[in-house]
């Protein structure tokens, strides 16, 4: 297992690194990643605060501003991963917005409607594939457990891995269920991108929590990077409520990252 050195990188001095991977949090699920070379746009959410309906009625949706432009968010991407077609995940915007001509991989069975949105290279992801160097490998994942299933719907998350990085485990919207936890002890990811707001539908736990995310942490020895959280109505768990339970838990912050929106992680060999 990799032993990472993690830093903001507006602090990291003008050096070269080999290898490093940037990962940026730009609001909910929605990430960059600047991995082997390449840029990856994660599950686009780009409407304006307060533009989409509440799930609670607490708030209108999303409860937060994207801490950048999208024109931003959407320069140098060279691939899109959608694990699924919930809005806060795809909406309008990013429908709109982002090229149509980029390659595009997503859950099998959403492929047809995401091509229907006028994208014209669209790969749904069945088992492995290889896209410049980079495989992406699906993974299991249950939005709940029991009958709230069937009202969210299938979710995919996906490992990525290429030569000289760390491995990356982004677990996607899924409670901590037996399929995650042999995902984590059987690849050893160094990285595990949580989905760790504690959302609720109807009552029930639809993405992991304070206490499945600590048990994470607790189970394998790479980095944990929570993300998902502070932007929608339906969410229970604040950063400030993970990182206090991490801290009663003995989880150190080298641990667990809990990015705010808009900063960007280093995760490199020392």
């Amino acid at each position: 297992m990799l032993d990472f050195a993690v830093t903001i990188a507006s602090d990291l001095p003008n050096i070269n690194l080999w290898p490093l991977m940037k990962l940026q949090l730009f609001r909910n699920a929605t990430l960059k990643l600047h991995y082997a070379g390449r840029t990856i746009l994660i599950d686009p959410y780009l409407a304006p605060k307060h533009s989409l309906p509440s799930f609670t009625g607490r708030s209108p949706n999303p409860m937060v501003e994207l801490p950048v432009g999208i024109d931003e968010i959407l320069d140098g991407v060279e691939l899109v991963v959608v694990s699924h077609l919930h809005q806060d995940h795809f909406d309008a915007v990013a429908k709109e917005r982002v090229p149509k001509h980029l390659p595009l991989f997503c859950q099998p069975g959403d492929e047809g409607r995401i091509r229907e949105a006028g994208f014209t290279d669209v790969t749904p992801l069945t088992d492995r594939a290889e896209w410049n160097g980079i495989t992406l490998t699906r993974r299991e994942g249950s939005h709940g457990l029991g009958s709230v299933v069937e009202l969210m719907g299938p979710v995919i998350g996906f490992s990525l891995e290429a030569e000289g990085e760390p491995s990356v485990y982004w677990a996607g919207d899924t409670v901590l269920y037996p399929p995650v936890e042999k995902t984590t002890s059987e690849t050893k990811p160094d990285i595990v991108v949580t989905h760790s707001c504690g959302a609720r539908w109807n009552g029930d736990l639809i993405v992991m929590d304070a206490d499945e995310t600590i048990a994470v942490c607790e189970s394998f020895g790479g980095t944990v990077v929570a993300a998902h959280m502070e932007a929608l109505d339906h969410a229970t768990v604040t950063r400030d409520d993970l990182r206090r339970a991490a801290e009663a838990r003995g989880v150190p912050a080298s641990k667990l990252l809990i990015p705010a929106d808009g900063e960007t992680l280093e995760l490199r060999r020392p």
